[in-house]
C-alpha cells in the first residue's frame, strides 16, 4: 500500500473519529424538562417541533436519531428527572410512560375543594397549586369545566394548572360557538355566574331550566334571589347554611344581602347548568322548596311556598 492510499484511510478514519466524538458528545448534551412531558400524536417531525416551540432544547437532528430508536409513544411520558442526556431524553420518548392518576371534578365542586383533591392524589403542594391558578386563571372560580382528567404523576403544579386551564377554555370556547356563533370571555363567564346558582341549586339535570326561570323572574321582579347554595362558596361547598351563617357572610355570594347574580361564580359547572342558564324554562315560578324526596317543589304564590315549608318541617 503506498503513502498515498495510507494518507486517504488516515484521513477517513480522522474524520470518521471526529463525527463519532461529536455524534458522542451532541448525545451527552444536557436536555431540561419537566418530570413528566406531554407527547401529541403525530409525525416525528411534527413531535420534535413542538417540543422546539414549547423551549426544550431539540432540533431536527433528534428527528433523524428518533428514526433510528423508533417512534415516540403520545401521552404523557416520564423522564424521571428534569435533567437528562439528549441520549436519555430521546430514548425515554420511545419507552417510558408516566404513571397516571385519574382526578374527577364533580358538576358544582368548588375549585377550593377540586385544589385539594389534586394536592391529596397528585402529591403536590396545595399553596402552590392555588398561587398558580389565581397567576394563570382571568377569573377566581368557575374556570374549569367539570370532568374526570387523566393527569400524570411528577407533573408540576404549574404545568397542571395550565393543563386543565387550557382544556377548560378549549370546550368553553366551542360550546359558545356552537350556542351564540362566537365567544366573549367576559359574557361567557357572566353566564357561568348564573349557571353555576343553577348548579347549587337543583337536585338533578331536569330541574335545571325550572330553577333557570326562578332566578329569571325574581330578577325581572327585583326581588333579592335569597338562595341558599350562592353560600356553599370555596371552602364552604359542603358547609350546611344557618340563619347565623346568613346573617354574618358579607361576601358577594350573599344573595340575602345582595340584589343579582354574584358576579363571580359560585363553582364549576356542567354544560347542562350553562345551557340551562341560556334557556330558562318558560314559567312564572318564584318560589321553590326541597321536599322530603330530595327534589324542589315550584310555586307561583307565596302562600303556597309557605304550605310547602311547612309540609317539609312538620
Amino acid at each position: 500500500m503506498n503513502d498515498k492510499a495510507l494518507m486517504i484511510i488516515k484521513w477517513i478514519f480522522e474524520i470518521a473519529l471526529i463525527i463519532i466524538l461529536s455524534f458522542m458528545y451532541y448525545l451527552n448534551q444536557p436536555v431540561r424538562s419537566p418530570k413528566v412531558v406531554f407527547i401529541p400524536k403525530g409525525s416525528i417531525n411534527q413531535i420534535i417541533t413542538q417540543l422546539h416551540d414549547n423551549n426544550y432544547n431539540v432540533s431536527k437532528l433528534d428527528s433523524l436519531l428518533l428514526r433510528l430508536l423508533g417512534h415516540p409513544q403520545s401521552g404523557w411520558i416520564n423522564m424521571q428527572s428534569t435533567y437528562n442526556t439528549r441520549g436519555d431524553f430521546l430514548h425515554k420518548l420511545t419507552t417510558a410512560k408516566a404513571a397516571l392518576q385519574n382526578v374527577t371534578l364533580i358538576p358544582g365542586e368548588t375549585t377550593h375543594i377540586f385544589l385539594d383533591d389534586l394536592a391529596l392524589k397528585l402529591k403536590l403542594d396545595r399553596n402552590k397549586l392555588e398561587s398558580e391558578f389565581l397567576a394563570q386563571s382571568t377569573i377566581e372560580e368557575g374556570a374549569l369545566v367539570p370532568n374526570t382528567y387523566r393527569l400524570p404523576l411528577g407533573i408540576t403544579e404549574k404545568e397542571l394548572i395550565r393543563i386543565l386551564l387550557y382544556e377548560s377554555d378549549k370546550q368553553m370556547q366551542k360550546l359558545s360557538i356552537k350556542l351564540f356563533g362566537t365567544y366573549n370571555e367576559k359574557k361567557w363567564f357572566q353566564i357561568v355566574a348564573l349557571a353555576s346558582v343553577i348548579e347549587k341549586e337543583s337536585a338533578n339535570i331536569k330541574e335545571m331550566p325550572l330553577v333557570s326561570s326562578v332566578i329569571h323572574n325574581r330578577i325581572k321582579k327585583g326581588m333579592k334571589l335569597q338562595m341558599d347554595g350562592t353560600l356553599n362558596y370555596g371552602k364552604y361547598s359542603h358547609i350546611k347554611i344557618t340563619p347565623q351563617r346568613i346573617r354574618e357572610d358579607d361576601s358577594i355570594y350573599n344573595t340575602y344581602k345582595h340584589s343579582g347574580i354574584p358576579s363571580i361564580p359560585v363553582c364549576n359547572v356542567s354544560f347542562e347548568a350553562i345551557r340551562s342558564a341560556v334557556f330558562p324554562a318558560k314559567t312564572s315560578y318564584l318560589y321553590f322548596m326541597k321536599n322530603k324526596s330530595g327534589t324542589h317543589d315550584f310555586s307561583r304564590n307565596y302562600s303556597t311556598h309557605l304550605s310547602n315549608i311547612k309540609r317539609v318541617t312538620k
